[in-house]
Formats: C-alpha cells, structure tokens, sequence
C-alpha cells in the first residue's frame, strides 16, 4: 500500500458540491487515507437525520463507507488537535505564498486541506497552515476542478 509509512488525513471545507464529495470519498480510498474531515458546509454521506446523501453515494460507489469520515462546523479545533498529533497542515490553493506541489513533499503525518469549488481555501484558514501548495496551470484557465486537483496533488506525494 502506497501509505504505509506516511499518515494522512483530508480535510473538505465548504465544498458545494456532493459529486465532488463524493468522488474524493473515491480517491480517498484509492490513495489510503485514514480519515475525511467534513467541515462547514461541506455535504456528508450520511445527513443531520441519518438519511443517506445520495448524490455523494452516487459517486463514492461505497468509498463513502470504507473511508472513516466525520462532519464539524468549524474547523479551527481540528487544526489544533492535528496539530497536537504532529500532523503538517498543508491547503491546495494559490496564493503569493504557494509553493509548486511538485517540490513539496509532505512529513510522515501530513492533513490536506481543500476548499470551495469556486472561492477556494478561506483566507483565514489559509493563514493557518504549515505551506500553501498549487498546481501551475498553463493554459488560459485559473484552476482545475478540486477533485482532479486533489488526485493530482495526493499521487504525486504518497505514490512515490
């Protein structure tokens, strides 16, 4: 298994989309991550009354089950157990103060933070973390979609 020796976690913040929830359930998977934190907005496979979200099911195709997850309001509690546990805070955005991912790699514990499909990573949040990584883009688009990003971002670092 591709992580093994490193320990990672993924945090979803104010994301709008279930698809892409779902789909990064997926990836999660995938890549071997213990945990998805759901914070904000951000959907859950499971709802506040414990009816199953079925666009994240649609998408996660049971991920959403095998992926240990849970869902917070706010976020800033988290940063500071993960912190605590000597996990390196690391969001995908950019930023002035963004490194190229490919010349970053992470510590044996490391939590990865994605934001909203449009605004990105909260500047607050942002203000937080350890390093701030982005994907250069070439073309005449600013991003890509946060799921592609993502996996881009995750098979870079853990499958080396």
């Amino acid at each position: 298994m591709v992580t093994k020796t490193k320990k990672f976690c993924l945090i979803l913040h104010n994301l709008r989309g279930a698809h892409n929830v779902g789909a990064i359930f997926r990836l999660a998977d995938a890549i071997g991550a213990e945990k998805i934190f759901l914070t904000g907005y951000t959907p859950r496979p499971i709802d506040r009354y414990g009816r199953i979200n079925k666009k994240v099911a649609k998408t996660a195709l049971g991920a959403e089950r095998l992926v240990t997850w849970s869902g917070l309001t706010r976020p800033g509690s988290l940063f500071a157990t993960l912190r605590r546990d000597g996990y390196q805070l690391v969001a995908l955005e950019q930023s002035a103060r963004s490194v190229d991912y490919k010349k970053f790699l992470p510590t044996e514990r490391a939590a990865l933070i994605i934001g909203n499909e449009l605004r990105g990573v909260d500047p607050a949040i942002l203000k937080q973390c350890d390093t701030i990584v982005e994907i250069p883009m070439r073309g005449g688009k600013e991003s890509l979609n946060v799921v592609v990003a993502t996996a881009v971002a995750l098979f870079r670092w853990f499958d080396r």
